[in-house]
């Protein structure tokens, strides 16, 4: 079912990064959609909340500018992005340990091969996974033999020093989940964006992404406030009892919900974070670099200093902290805060009680546990889908699928994307 001139127009429903990024290539063809949106604003997961002068993401997220898809849809000089250190400051042993990236950071990279966090062997190690993952296309990356990143790592050699006080720390706050059982093609296109560009954050937050993306269509595209309650027949029904009409519609929601919308398809699962976000009237860290737990005593998976990153993200004076937290914390919120504080004493001393909580985000599908687009059959025709759980977890699959369901529409292609 192809798109023809003078017919209804094509419906996405949510407004998140995979539905912005349909909603660009059809308006790029001249195809006429609208994008649905339940929420407030564009964006999903990726928007910036102002709270008393601060720029708060909507949980901890970084930008890849290697990613190919980001390339192709966003204006990096536009959104002036500002980039992390290339390495990682790790709590490990009572103190802070460095690990540089030897290529960016030659002198700090000659630092870290005598660094307590594995052995010479560990940093070749790293550098010869670094070398096969960036070797051949992105699809050909994605076809290869895959087991789970914890027996990918053992059976690299990797020592359990570098594995428990190193790679896990840093590969749970990317994967969200602290059993490595994530694919192995995941861990190796993940070494690959990092080994090919930087990691960075727009100068005034995430949300700028979503917003420079939804800036340039037309007045009106997107409708918020607007949740759908059904797929039916030739298009949707709305939570106000609207019927929409559509010459085709694209799911772009997040995995559960999708499954919600269409009975059959298989809810790919979730994984939660909680992001802790804290003002201070100084900088624990002093440079914008990730802060890892290499010692596993939790709460805290990562930390970052987002106003050392981009002065834009506080108000003048003051130190915007986020602190990451992966999956359930079975306390509460309140014994939360007071379990971050408490370990991150012991990281920065007495500083931490005079910390303001600003706000805590707790995001239950921050990434998808399983992904694959459901097959063609499962779903009602003229209905497809996208999101990162139709492509892998990443901006880089939320966007691609995004992509692939447009090309899909212009296409007249089958439900699968």
């Amino acid at each position: 079912m192809s798109v023809q001139a003078g017919e209804d127009p094509v419906i996405i429903v949510g407004a998140g990064l995979a539905g912005l990024a349909c909603a660009l290539d059809l308006q790029a063809e001249g195809i006429e959609c609208s994008v649905l949106e339940a929420s407030d604003g564009a964006g999903g997961r990726v928007r910036t909340d102002e709270v008393d002068g601060f720029r708060l993401d909507r949980g901890f997220q970084i930008l890849l500018t290697a990613y190919p898809e980001a390339q192709r849809y966003l204006d990096y000089e536009a959104l002036d992005l500002q980039p992390f250190y290339p390495g990682a400051l790790v709590r490990r042993g009572g103190r802070f340990v460095r690990i540089a990236d030897p290529l960016r950071r030659p002198l700090d990279g000659l630092k870290s091969l005598w660094s307590p966090l594995g052995s010479l062997r560990d940093k070749l190690r790293v550098l010869r996974l670094r070398r096969a993952s960036r070797r051949g296309r992105l699809d050909e990356l994605f076809a290869r033999p895959e087991t789970t990143t914890d027996d990918a790592l053992r059976n690299l050699g990797f020592s359990e020093t570098m594995r428990e006080g190193f790679l896990r720390p840093w590969l749970s706050g990317v994967f969200l989940e602290r059993e490595l059982r994530t694919s192995s093609r995941m861990l190796e296109f993940v070494v690959r964006m990092f080994a090919e560009g930087d990691n960075v954050v727009p100068a005034e937050g995430m949300g700028r992404i979503t917003e420079q993306m939804a800036s340039r269509l037309p007045m009106g595209t997107v409708r918020t406030h607007t949740p759908v309650e059904r797929v039916v027949e030739s298009g949707v029904i709305t939570g106000h009892g609207e019927r929409v009409p559509a010459s085709r519609v694209v799911v772009a929601t997040e995995g559960p919900a999708a499954a919600r919308l269409l009975a059959g398809a298989p809810d790919p699962g979730s994984r939660l974070v909680q992001c802790v976000y804290f003002a201070a009237e100084r900088d624990p860290v002093g440079e914008p670099t990730l802060v890892l737990d290499g010692e596993g005593q939790g709460p805290v998976t990562n930390l970052a200093v987002m106003s050392a990153v981009s002065s834009a993200y506080a108000p003048e004076g003051a130190a915007l902290i986020s602190a990451s937290i992966v999956g359930e914390h079975d306390a509460g919120p309140e014994r939360l805060i007071d379990d971050v504080r408490r370990q991150l004493r012991g990281w920065f001393g007495t500083q931490v009680d005079g910390w303001r909580h600003l706000r805590t985000y707790r995001i239950p599908h921050a990434l998808p546990e399983r992904w694959s687009a459901p097959e063609p059959q499962r779903l009602p025709d003229g209905v497809l889908v996208a999101g990162d759980w139709c492509a892998n977890p990443s901006i880089q699959g939320a966007l691609e699928s995004g992509r692939r369901a447009a090309d899909a529409v212009k296409q007249g292609l089958p439900a699968r994307v």
